[in-house]
């Protein structure tokens, strides 16, 4: 039998003559009842060991401290709430670890409220949540202090070292509701996105300004250079207006790739829906060119064909403006055309976001806003998967990039 195995015999007894569910779940329940006597009992072994003698003994002769009856605390747990009565001691250096002295929840509780707050419910949804499914009555104010207990997990989060080296960052930004001095303004969060030698996916950081633009993104990069980051091989934006220069600052040499997603998007504004399908298979004869000799080609070929409609002509010029940022991708071969032509893997992450986010019609302050997108995306990235055939991938980037990647990879 291994250490942990509970023998069946221990089982039946504490089962009795078993009648239903209601007989083990719920705040006078089997469980609740077992969890009240083992928080208890370890406590007691806790404070035996911190006081060096059993109840009843005899005291160590330098051991001036003393026990001094329990005190009872009421926990929160997925079951209900249940009272307990703790050990102390006379002179209060007693800590016990299985709950806390300031603690008020136990077997995950605060867990639960933060797992429902990441979902997108609102303060008064998780109160009746728990409240129909545990029986627990919770204040909006202890809603508000669970989540703002995460609050130093978000700063470390946001400030951790980062990897020498990613094949691909993806940046860019969604707008989200914030008080700003008495007054509710549209909020620019910016967000970046990186690929690792690795093929996964990971969020390197949450930044809050009042507008997006290119200086402000020259400080983020600025960051993640400082966070470890020595070099980025494709980074792929909006094309918003000053991004290659901001980008070249930091990371001069990182192919800088407009998301084509974008133009094809940015485009099909000027057209008419009935002119939009037909018009979008066209336009793909453009991003899908073998090279970008033969992209121009079409892109001249278009230009003359619709040279007389206003619109398919307005269409055309987005590509023509933003031409030598969207034309890099087409050096590399499909493998690595693939992971870095479009920045839909953030795009992704937004839609997410906002799923989230829906529910509030603005947040309280800076802070409040990145705890949630936070929890968002640690949500969200649980079913992030590793970038479609890596391993190719990585065959023709050390071809067309040798030295700067790391052998050992």
């Amino acid at each position: 039998m291994s250490e942990m195995e509970i023998p069946d015999e221990l089982i039946d007894q504490l089962l009795g003559e078993y009648r239903g569910p209601e007989q083990l779940t719920g705040p006078d329940g089997l469980i609740s009842q077992l969890r009240k006597r083992l928080i208890e009992r370890a406590a007691g072994a806790e404070l035996e060991r911190h006081l060096g003698y059993p109840p009843g003994g005899m005291p160590p002769e330098a051991q001036p401290n003393r026990r001094n009856g329990t005190t009872s605390k009421t926990l929160r747990t997925v079951d209900g709430p249940v009272t307990v009565e703790l050990p102390r001691d006379r002179d209060a250096s007693f800590e016990p670890r299985i709950v806390p002295k300031h603690g008020r929840s136990f077997d995950g509780f605060d867990e639960q409220i933060l797992a429902l707050y990441a979902g997108g419910m609102t303060t008064r949804e998780i109160q009746r949540h728990l409240r129909e499914l545990y029986g627990v009555d919770v204040s909006d104010g202890l809603v508000s202090e669970v989540t703002a207990s995460i609050q130093e997990d978000v700063r470390a989060w946001q400030g951790r070292g980062l990897e020498e080296l990613y094949v691909a960052v993806y940046l860019d930004a969604l707008q989200v509701a914030i008080r700003d001095q008495q007054v509710v303004r549209k909020k620019a969060v910016h967000v970046a996105i990186g690929v690792t030698l690795d093929g996964e996916r990971d969020c390197l950081g949450l930044w809050i300004e009042k507008s997006e633009g290119a200086r402000f993104w020259t400080s983020v990069m600025t960051e993640l250079r400082n966070r470890g980051v020595k070099d980025i091989l494709f980074v792929c934006t909006d094309g918003l207006t000053g991004f290659p220069e901001a980008i070249d600052a930091v990371f001069p040499e990182a192919v800088n790739q407009t998301c084509v997603v974008h133009l094809v998007r940015q485009s099909l504004r000027y057209l008419s829906w009935k002119e939009r399908k037909s018009c979008a298979g066209e336009l793909r004869r453009i991003y899908t060119a073998p090279d970008a000799d033969q992209a121009r080609a079409v892109l001249d070929e278009l230009t003359h064909a619709w040279a007389d409609s206003k619109t398919k002509t307005a269409a055309l010029q987005v590509w023509e403006r933003a031409w030598e940022r969207f034309i890099p991708f087409l050096a590399f071969p499909q493998e690595i055309r693939r992971v870095v032509y479009t920045t839909n893997t953030v795009e992704s992450l937004h839609m997410q976001i906002r799923k989230t986010i829906k529910t509030r019609g603005h947040f309280p302050n800076d802070d409040a806003a990145l705890r949630l997108i936070w929890l968002a995306i640690q949500r969200a990235k649980t079913n992030w998967r590793a970038c479609y055939n890596w391993t190719q991938a990585m065959a023709v980037l050390r071809i067309h990039f040798g030295d700067r990647i790391p052998d050992n990879t």
